[in-house]
């Protein structure tokens, strides 16, 4: 937040932008940092205001239908030589970046624009005086997640900031890191929270049948049709469309796609009209979009029309403050409450890296609370390869790792440690043990034949 100046006109912002979203966006976040904000779709209608009632900054998008933003700044030279100018674009081009700061542009930011950095921005062009600090999350926002760690506070808070307005938000990041949670998190801060949550996974539907899937098709429209079906974006009418994976999107349906964002107007297939829609869309990937535009296997218009906003969620190695958390959270879960952690489970889940994520720590912890019998989780609860980062304690040995002094024990000996503990702890059942040790049955005899352990 900031402090409000008594002068209303020294603190308007005139945001410029033929996209109603982003307008939209740009303004709310403004107005909770203590601005005053006003909106105009084109530099023509911008110059209009500024002859009415002049704003004390102007936040202009760069490439509009007529006059663009570089133009505009030219022309509000010309008659306000003072009046403080932020160029935003979705193409970043040095060429136009240097021209934008010859005029006199403050900054020239491209999007998706990090919302601290535009608050900033026009906090430190006008002067005002922030209270300091950033505003907490509500308390009440963060029901039903596990957020201790800095970075994940930081996404959620932002996601929250923009969860009221309109705007396409792409989510990033290795796979089992959350971004299902995160949508979901946008869309029930949203003023869509009544409205339905669909989550498509574009890559779990064969190319064929995505495109009916999503804008729905009609009886007799191709082979198999033998109904009509008005499709996921109809379905998710008034709330949000959530398109999981979206990097596996055929590039044949892409610019489909790409026209059902822009103009929020659907065709199904073997249908004649076209039909008006009303979503908001949250796509997602693990992978590179810009480097699938570069090599020509994701379009470059709809990447930038997904790119409005973006959150990059990082791995759970890089968030260590989450791990044993999440994990007595999923613990909680899948036992009701009736196990725990032990101390030595507890250093395994914080000592291993996860490289599955979120998805994996769920599903170790899980399959731990299942196999053990007591209420408390061992270390030979966990899958192996998680168990076999119990540490050494010179007084009382890990059975997980090999009784070894002055060296940390090979993996070969952490290996042979864990079966044998399976093996005494179902007296010598191996069908049991496999299963505890996540191995098939034929898979542990040959082990136990390669450690001669008969």
């Amino acid at each position: 937040m900031y402090v409000k100046s008594a002068d209303e006109k020294t603190r308007r912002v005139l945001v410029v932008d033929d996209e109603a979203t982003f307008r939209e966006l740009y303004c709310q976040v403004l107005g909770e940092a203590g601005f005053v904000t006003e909106q105009a779709s084109s530099a023509e209608e911008a110059l209009d205001l500024m002859r009415r009632n002049l704003p004390a900054m102007v936040i202009s998008d760069v490439r509009m239908p007529g006059i663009g933003g570089l133009n505009l700044l030219r022309q509000a030279r010309k008659e306000w030589p003072l009046i403080p100018f932020l160029l935003v674009t979705a193409y970043s081009e040095v060429r136009e970046a240097v021209e934008a700061l010859r005029l006199g542009a403050v900054e020239y930011l491209t999007k998706p624009i990090d919302l601290d950095i535009l608050t900033g921005t026009v906090h430190g062009a006008l002067g005002f005086e922030p209270e300091g600090g950033d505003p907490e999350l509500p308390r009440h926002a963060l029901e039903g997640l596990v957020a201790e760690s800095a970075v994940l506070r930081s996404i959620l808070r932002d996601a929250y900031r923009v969860s009221h307005s309109d705007a396409t938000v792409l989510l990033t990041g290795e796979s089992g890191t959350g971004k299902d949670e995160i949508a979901q998190f946008i869309h029930r801060h949203s003023d869509r929270a009544e409205g339905p949550f669909v989550a498509v996974n574009c890559g779990a539907i064969p190319a064929d049948l995505l495109s009916g899937t999503l804008f729905g098709h009609h009886k007799g429209a191709f082979t198999g049709a033998v109904g009509t079906r008005q499709g996921h974006f109809r379905d998710a009418d008034g709330g949000t469309l959530f398109l999981d994976e979206i990097g596996e999107l055929p590039l044949a349906l892409q610019p489909v796609l790409l026209r059902a964002l822009e103009t929020r107007r659907i065709r199904p297939l073997g249908g004649d009209a076209e039909i008006q829609t009303d979503v908001r869309i949250i796509a997602a990937t693990n992978r590179n979009l810009e480097l699938a535009v570069e090599d020509g296997r994701f379009r470059a218009d709809l990447f930038y029309r997904l790119n409005v906003i973006a959150f990059e969620l990082p791995p759970l190695a890089d968030r260590p403050d989450d791990v044993l958390p999440l994990a007595r959270f999923f613990l909680l879960r899948s036992s009701r409450g009736l196990k725990r952690l032990s101390p030595a489970a507890a250093d395994c889940v914080m000592a291993y890296p996860w490289p599955g994520n979120v998805r994996e720590l769920a599903n170790a912890v899980t399959r731990a609370a299942l196999l053990a019998r007591s209420e408390v989780i061992l270390p030979e609860h966990l899958p192996p390869a998680i168990g076999a980062f119990a540490r050494v304690d010179d007084e009382a040995p890990s059975p997980s790792l090999a009784h070894n002094t002055g060296r940390l024990p090979t993996l070969e000996e952490n290996e042979k440690a864990l079966i044998m503990r399976a093996l005494a702890e179902t007296h010598g059942n191996r069908t049991h043990a496999a299963e505890i040790l996540g191995l098939s049955r034929r898979g542990l005899l040959n082990k136990i034949k390669r450690y001669d352990l008969d």
